[in-house]
């Protein structure tokens, strides 16, 4: 992990897979700050798209062997995990993008999209 820091707030970034690691309430302030998607969400949305696929994710901060996946209220396509511990998200590569920019089409897709298993 890498620390990203943008408006005084500082998110770890994986070196590998480029996913992000937000600790308690860090997303949701970088969410409404200007231009943060471009700074710290530099990642391949499709390796991060890939990633979806694994579902037992762990804590980077070693709380849990498993966080919780979660699925954004207003943009039902963007899964997210979440430690139940200390609060923290991990996003994947594009997500955080996808999160700060609803479009037309995520609309759409929203509402045509099966429920998910």
């Amino acid at each position: 992990m890498a620390e990203v820091r943008y408006a005084g707030v500082v998110v770890d970034r994986c070196t590998g897979c480029s996913g992000l690691w937000f600790d308690a309430r860090e997303m949701e302030m970088l969410l409404t700050t200007k231009g943060a998607d471009k700074a710290i969400d530099t990642g391949n949305p499709a390796t991060g798209k890939q990633m979806d696929s694994i579902d037992a994710i762990p804590c980077p901060r070693g709380h849990v062997p498993k966080m919780i996946r979660m699925v954004d209220h207003e943009q039902t396509h963007v899964w997210y995990e979440r430690c139940p511990v200390c609060g923290g998200t991990w996003l994947d590569a594009g997500e955080f993008t996808d999160l700060k920019h609803d479009t037309i089409a995520d609309f759409f897709r929203d509402l045509f999209r099966r429920e998910r298993r």
